[in-house]
């Protein structure tokens, strides 16, 4: 048992939101109150932790990660860098100490932030020349490669563009080396392939980076192999992340050919909903829009499905028991899905089938008229507020003055939606406090674009933006009764802080980082 007294608790339990003391055993909670009201009840001196004044907030939850992606993402080149020069210095660097025909892999470009923009194979080649590169791109919506691997992808000036997808071109149609969508595959697909036991070892390695953070669950968007993976760790009793883990679309028919549903699982590994994708993204312009980018007036981004595909994917998914999820940042991709799922919500009160926690992820972008849907079909949000900040020089030049109907929390909060908030990672940092600070501020580490922040009506409170990675997280996994508060009954699961995050400087929140973990009662950091 262990008991931590003089502590200052936020327990997100809207019944007793502040406490003083906790007490825990084996993995749950099983009461929290007044310092002396737990030492009175609970005479076990040997269990009692006092915590001079420390705050303690429940596990932060990323509702959207890439899991795999992001563990591998550590062993690669870190290219999120302030100069494309920069990043080639890095590749450079790296190629001095991989042998000769070995790959070279990298993430994390954005061309929006580079002053000279995109790259191209022919910069690659000059510092690495014997290698085939590849490097993809912050968003995970386009990739960069150099002459050597679009060899060994066979792509060449006489290419097709696949289908939701386009090479970058020069004038003589010959391939630059960018990437957009389902065309980063021609290269990828011939990057050697992580082996299962690498996979899982980058998971595991991954883990404690992910604690130091707050981070005790995660609600994972990767593929088969990375489900294979969770489910070896957590037999071995090495996996120590909640883990709700979506299925691919391209495996909806192997998930109901062997009954997998929505739910099965344990509070360790869970299944999830089932993940399409309608749109793109906004950096590479492939997002879906009602009217053409700012810079670019023929090009409206990719729509890579169509309502009646989305309701056609939904009804058989939830005939048999599956929830969906569908990627969603253009505002016409949000009006699609939303669109597809009112009429799903129809589909299943007329087959009396449950009523799934169907969810939009990113909803960065809606129409005006499609604000208070979420909320009237009970759409659940999956959003990420640190993408609001990282985004705000694509999002001006891009979308323009759109841009007030993007990463919207204030007005979606106000008309009722459910929301979850996560990172996206790789794509930005799984740090949930980078997102806390962006959700209170919309500004970012350094303080720009100014002291109200970019548009600042939709900004959010302390309690909201904390909701998001706790008692939404929950919600939106069906754990609602177990996880994302301190409560009596729920999995103890927790991090102590040195200061109050409810009361530290708002710009501070974002430097805020835990100095100790709890997971399943069980402490998994110290800092």
């Amino acid at each position: 048992m262990k008991i931590l007294i003089n502590a200052n608790i936020y327990t997100l339990n809207p019944h007793q939101p502040h406490a003083e003391a906790i007490v825990i055993d084996k993995n749950r909670v099983i009461t929290v109150g007044k310092t002396d009201d737990i030492l009175r009840e609970f005479n076990m001196p040997s269990s009692v932790e006092d915590l001079q004044g420390k705050t303690i907030l429940p596990g932060l939850t990323d509702a959207h990660i890439h899991l795999e992606y992001y563990a591998l993402a550590l062993q690669k080149i870190d290219c999120e860098t302030r100069s494309r020069a920069e990043c080639l210095a890095k590749v450079a660097a790296r190629a001095t100490e991989t042998p000769k025909g070995e790959w070279i892999l990298g993430h994390g470009w954005n061309q929006n932030e580079w002053p000279k923009g995109f790259g191209d194979a022919e910069l690659l080649d000059t510092v690495a020349p014997d290698h085939p590169v590849y490097l993809t791109a912050k968003s995970l919506h386009a990739g960069w490669a150099n002459t050597l691997a679009l060899k060994r992808g066979n792509v060449t000036a006489d290419t097709p563009d696949p289908k939701d997808g386009a090479l970058q071109r020069r004038e003589d149609g010959s391939p630059t080396g960018i990437l957009f969508e389902t065309a980063m595959q021609l290269v990828s697909h011939v990057v050697p392939a992580t082996t299962q036991a690498q996979s899982e070892a980058a998971i595991r390695d991954a883990q404690p980076v992910l604690w130091a953070m707050g981070v005790t669950g995660v609600h994972d968007f990767d593929g088969r192999r990375c489900f294979i993976s969770l489910q070896n760790l957590q037999q071995r009793g090495e996996l120590g992340l909640r883990v709700i883990k979506s299925i691919p679309l391209s495996d909806l028919d192997d998930a109901i050919g062997v009954g997998l549903r929505t739910g099965f699982g344990n509070d360790y590994l869970r299944i999830g909903n089932v993940k399409a994708f309608a749109d793109g993204a906004l950096g590479p312009h492939t997002a879906a829009m009602f009217a053409p980018y700012e810079d670019d007036p023929s090009n409206t981004g990719i729509l890579m499905l169509e309502r009646e595909e989305i309701i056609e994917h939904g009804q058989k998914a939830a005939q048999n028991g599956l929830g969906m999820v569908i990627h969603a940042i253009g505002d016409r991709a949000n009006h699609e899905v939303i669109e597809a799922y009112t009429h799903l919500r129809t589909f299943e009160a007329k087959h009396a089938l449950p009523h799934y926690r169907h969810r939009i992820e990113h909803v960065q972008l809606l129409h005006p008229n499609d604000f208070g849907k979420l909320a009237a079909q009970q759409i659940i949000a999956s959003m990420q507020p640190v993408h609001a900040t990282s985004d705000i020089t694509a999002a001006n030049a891009f979308w323009g003055n759109r841009s007030k109907y993007a990463y919207a929390w204030r007005s979606l909060l106000d008309m009722g939606t459910a929301m979850a908030f996560g990172s996206d990672a790789p794509v930005d940092s799984p740090n949930p406090f980078w997102g806390l600070h962006a959700a209170l501020t919309r500004r970012r580490g350094d303080g720009s674009p100014g002291q109200d922040g970019w548009y600042p009506e939709q900004r959010i409170t302390r309690l909201e933006a904390l909701q998001g990675y706790t008692t939404g997280a929950a919600f939106a996994a069906g754990m609602e009764t177990r996880l994302g508060q301190l409560a009596p009954g729920y999995l103890a699961d927790l991090i102590i802080l040195d200061a109050d995050y409810f009361r530290v400087d708002a710009m501070t929140v974002r430097d805020l980082l835990p100095s100790r973990t709890m997971v399943d009662g069980s402490w998994v950091f110290s800092a």
